[in-house]
């Protein structure tokens, strides 16, 4: 099926079903093939939940409702993956497609969602759950207790440090999911949400989160940036004053956290290419 084809059945289902003329137990086999197939799509990269356009990463509205409709149009069965009994809508994803593509995952704890893609050459360590939607690039390392939330674009060459949370964006369907763009090293423990991009061939230091609330106080640029990270940049964790500024209830006045950007170093840069050697 076409990608226009199969935009046009699922935007038909979507209208069917938000009218409440359709649901899960009145859905027979002709709707539950194009929910198939639009899974299948999903998991070949033909669809994303989100593309950039112009510069900016944009939401593809009727990917998400798509996604949306595998839930509501379908009821909960008992699925077994090796010797572990789970309930749920959707199966798992089938793995057969990854090694022929240079693409390796650790057992005990790996969980790849029905609808999600996965890159060749990259490696998904256990426990990892890639959730449905998201998209995983070329080269990416996914490590030991990642999760790349619903809809969460990563680009190629990424690594993920271990412990690391890319948030999912499925609602509203036109926000733009969390982007972490080609080339990107986020350290151990990092926290991305709500929609923020981080800008291609950043080095992100551990347990720093990136969310849309929190200021990026640019040194590069000398600007303060909400919900991006620009391109080529050094990021960490700093602690500025509070508007609540000194109170009695604080000794020494209150803070709150920040992200800080600066240049990368050659140091910083000469890590990164050590841990790509060892991946290779």
């Amino acid at each position: 099926m076409s990608t226009n084809s199969l935009r046009s059945e699922i935007t038909e289902l979507y209208r069917r079903y938000d009218n409440g003329q359709l649901t899960a137990s009145e859905a027979g086999t002709e709707e539950y093939a194009t929910l198939d197939s639009f899974l299948d799509a999903l998991e070949t990269g033909d669809i994303r939940a989100a593309e950039r356009q112009g510069g900016e990463w944009t939401a593809n509205e009727w990917v998400k409702r798509g996604i949306l409709l595998n839930f509501g149009l379908r009821e909960i069965h008992s699925h077994t993956h090796g010797d572990v009994a789970y309930h749920d809508v959707l199966p798992l994803r089938e793995t057969e497609d990854l090694p022929e593509r240079g693409t390796r995952n650790t057992p005990d704890g790996t969980v790849i969602r029905r609808g999600s893609y996965v890159g060749g050459d990259a490696i998904l360590m256990s426990p990892a759950f890639v959730n449905i939607g998201a998209y995983v690039g070329d080269g990416t390392l996914v490590d030991s207790c990642d999760t790349v939330g619903s809809c969460a674009q990563i680009g190629a060459n990424v690594k993920l440090g271990a412990n690391t949370l890319i948030g999912g964006v499925l609602e509203p369907v036109e926000d733009a999911p969390v982007v972490v763009e080609d080339d990107v090293s986020l350290g151990a423990g990092c926290r991305v949400t709500s929609g923020f991009v981080v800008g291609e061939g950043c080095v992100v230091g551990e347990n720093t989160l990136l969310t849309p609330r929190i200021p990026v106080y640019d040194l590069v640029d000398e600007e303060i940036r909400y919900g991006r990270l620009p391109p080529e940049r050094r990021a960490f964790t700093r602690f500025v004053e509070s508007s609540v500024g000194e109170h009695d209830l604080f000794a020494g006045g209150a803070y709150k956290p920040a992200v800080v950007a600066t240049d990368i170093e050659a140091t910083t840069l000469d890590g990164t290419e050590r841990e790509a050697a060892l991946r290779e």
